[in-house]
């Protein structure tokens, strides 16, 4: 169907009518009483007749001209047949770990080792692809937390966001349950049955203001389902002058706090040690069951303004040639 964005602007057709009863007539010239009529008389009444018929189409391209000139501000646009947009998905919230203990290169991606954080942003940003549907935000934490990016449908800005996240951005320590607590505070005003907050972290709680066991139980009196993940590898061989040994890199990650969270909040803890089980875990978060929201109708709208317009600006050419022309005859 077509409509009028503008349709109050209709009221401005008579305008021209209006200035025409208004405004003063324009005095005529006198003729002398008194004519002898010769040859000349009837060229110039022929003259006179042209002129008047010229007048007349001059005048009907005038109100055409401006007809279309009032349609085209009066915006005509031609909306299309609704079309249903399924808004199913989950609220989720990934907090991720910024600290220095990310640094730490046991990660193997594309036969080469890398740091937590760049196996991180690598998987986790393949995860952000998958959500469509979902609104994502993402809280980067250290020393403190920040919010990076607010429930958003935008993936693209989420994951750019991710990427350009750096080790020591947000200070040197864990603020487990500062992360958790700013999780809560922006997913409290959405559905109860569709809060989840994905926490990543390769240590233990080691700064902020809240508890870690105290924020999951908060989470859970506001229905803020929590999924830990623990990375880290178990074990990496260092070679030195004196020989090789092994090393556990993950000796500063505290599991038992991790499960405690997920298990009060009805989430579930993971443990990441190397790509593919960074990859498995966040597959498995794939199978959230989304949540049915409102559905949302959406009609297309396509502007028709620009037919009307060159419409009146074609005519106001051919009124300004037919002008010209009357005066150079």
């Amino acid at each position: 169907m077509i409509s009028l964005y503008w349709p109050w602007l209709l009221l401005l057709l008579p305008l021209p009518l209006l200035i025409r009863k208004l405004m003063p007539i324009a005095p005529q010239q006198q003729d002398a009483a008194l004519r002898v009529p010769f040859m000349e008389d009837f060229e110039d009444e022929a003259k006179t007749v042209s002129s008047t018929s010229r007048q007349t189409v001059f005048i009907w391209l005038a109100a055409v001209a401006w007809i279309m000139l009032i349609l085209a501000a009066a915006r005509p646009q031609w909306l299309g047949d609704p079309l249903e947009l399924p808004m199913s998905g989950r609220d989720l919230m990934l907090a991720v770990d910024l600290s220095r203990s990310m640094e730490e290169e046991d990660f193997k991606l594309s036969n080469k080792w890398v740091n937590r954080l760049v196996a991180t942003k690598q998987v986790a940003g393949e995860f952000i692809d998958r959500r469509e549907g979902d609104r994502l935000g993402l809280i980067l934490f250290g020393e403190q937390a920040y919010l990076q990016t607010p429930l958003t449908f935008d993936r693209e800005t989420v994951k750019t966001l991710l990427h350009e996240s750096a080790i020591g951005l947000a200070g040197r320590s864990t603020a487990i349950g500062d992360a958790i607590g700013l999780g809560i505070k922006r997913l409290q005003d959405r559905p109860s049955e569709n809060r989840v907050l994905i926490l990543l972290t390769d240590g233990a709680n080691t700064a902020g203001e809240i508890e870690p066991i105290r924020a999951a139980e908060l989470a859970a009196r506001k229905q803020v389902k929590v999924y830990t993940i623990g990375i880290g590898a178990d074990e990496i061989i260092v070679r030195s002058f004196f020989g090789s040994r092994r090393v556990n890199p993950s000796r500063d990650l505290d599991e038992k706090t991790l499960k405690a969270i997920a298990d009060k909040t009805g989430g579930r803890y993971f443990r990441a040690r190397d790509i593919n089980e960074l990859k498995g875990i966040y597959r498995l978060l794939d199978e959230l069951e989304p949540i049915e929201q409102e559905k949302k109708l959406f009609r297309p709208v396509r502007a028709l303004y620009p037919w009307p317009l060159g419409m009146a600006l074609l005519l106001s050419g051919l009124i300004i040639g037919i002008r010209t022309g009357w005066r150079l005859t």
